[in-house]
């Protein structure tokens, strides 16, 4: 390693008296770091983690013993797939530099790892959680396939054994349904994208699909990576169109799969899932028309033997009968109305004649036609009931059965009592 002069001179024993300004011995200092650790690997736990809107990544890598400030640039940072947070155990490599403005010695990490897992595996967990806390894998929001597909749009790689075994069994399956083929890259840089802008196509269609299928053959975690990405969980979860994903074998889990409205093992079996079987279609129309044939066939008798039941019916042997004893009834109730009536109208003039009788006696007249009569004061018209309401020199009129008299007041006893044969005057 060369040494600046410095450097060896003081190693020697030599006393240098040059003067060294700060940025001087600083600059000294970095070029000694930088020459000395070009690259390193560091283990630790990461604190003070901070990502500006500048996309650089600055962190704190910390043991039991001591802390070492670290950036990650924008340009790395890019490339990194997980979630950097505090706490988290990583293994670093990259080159020791200096930042002069604060005078401090960092790592520059060129390549990050989570410790004890992979980065792929960390990431995937990450967005897993992520996703599923914002209720992309709610079971309650998928939606079932229609009972009868015609229109399929397969987003797949139109050169991979995935179309093929989709196209193979869908057409030995059934042959009704239309496929509109939408090619795409299915692993490696931008995959993603395009899957994702796949769905979004699929789903400005004027005449959209009955169902989506994504589908890919089996592979690696790094080589199914295009469907574990966020664009694409976010292309399905909004998509209009019920999709299917089909990608991978059957032990390979994607979270397409979780997203998706319906998950199939295999291209193969997502061509399962989307459309019957076109003989078991046979069969089973073949026994749904036995059935109601037989049904037919059990509601035509039963229908007969209502009908004979009707046709023994007393009212059609006899129709007049119940006509006729409806009309004797009839004639029967009319009598019975008739003599009500009559002793109805009886008891009402015997009523009315006794009430009658019972007004007259308490009239007026009755009493003035026995030989009783009516005195009152001429001048005001008032009933004249005690002498008391009188003074001499008064006129009077008195009424009669038969007509009335004047009279004038000569004189008053106030205390006379009626005999007990009252005069046929007053």
């Amino acid at each position: 390693m060369h040494e600046p002069e410095w450097f060896a001179g003081e190693a020697s024993g030599a006393l240098d008296q040059r003067l060294l300004t700060v940025s001087e011995l600083t600059e000294l200092i970095k070029e000694l770091l930088e020459t000395a650790f070009p690259s390193v690997w560091v283990s630790g736990e990461v604190s003070n983690f901070a990502r500006p809107r500048s996309g650089h990544c600055y962190l704190t890598l910390k043991d039991e013993g001591a802390q070492l400030p670290a950036v990650i640039w924008r340009s790395t940072a890019g490339r990194v797939r997980f979630e950097i947070s505090d706490g988290l155990e990583v293994v670093c490599r990259g080159r020791i530099g200096v930042y002069p403005p604060h005078g401090k010695y960092q790592l520059v990490i060129s390549e990050i790892q989570p410790k004890g897992v992979g980065a792929l595996e960390l990431a995937l967990r990450q967005l897993r959680d992520k996703l599923a806390k914002e209720g992309l894998f709610d079971p309650a929001r998928k939606r079932p396939l229609p009972p009868l597909v015609r229109r399929i749009a397969l987003v797949t790689s139109p050169t991979g054994a995935a179309i093929r075994d989709f196209l193979e069994v869908l057409r030995r399956r059934w042959k009704g349904a239309d496929v509109l083929v939408v090619p795409v890259r299915v692993q490696g840089e931008g995959a993603a994208e395009e899957i994702a802008a796949a769905i979004d196509l699929v789903n400005r269609l004027a005449t959209p699909p009955d169902c989506l299928v994504l589908a890919r053959g089996g592979g690696s975690l790094e080589d199914l990576w295009a469907f574990n990405e966020e664009v694409v969980c976010r292309a399905i979860f909004r998509s209009r169109v019920p999709v299917v994903s089909a990608v991978g074998h059957e032990i390979d889990v994607t979270l397409s799969d979780l997203v998706a409205d319906v998950r199939a093992l295999t291209p193969s079996e997502a061509a399962e899932r989307v459309v019957p079987d076109a003989q078991q279609m046979a069969q089973r129309i073949g026994q749904y028309g036995q059935r109601m044939a037989a049904a037919l066939r059990a509601m035509a008798a039963a229908a007969r033997s209502r009908w004979e039941r009707v046709a023994d019916h007393r009212a059609f042997r006899r129709p007049c009968e119940r006509t006729q004893q409806l009309a004797r009834q009839l004639d029967e109730l009319e009598g019975r109305a008739t003599r009500a009536l009559r002793n109805r109208l009886q008891w009402v003039a015997q009523q009315t004649a006794s009430i009658g009788a019972r007004l007259d006696s308490l009239s007026p007249l009755a009493v003035l036609r026995r030989g009783f009569s009516l005195t009152e004061r001429a001048a005001d018209g008032q009933l004249v009931r005690s002498a008391d309401q009188l003074s001499p020199g008064e006129q009077l009129r008195t009424k009669f059965y038969q007509g009335q008299a004047l009279s004038r007041v000569e004189g008053l006893d106030p205390h006379a009592r009626p005999s007990a044969r009252p005069s046929s005057q007053e």
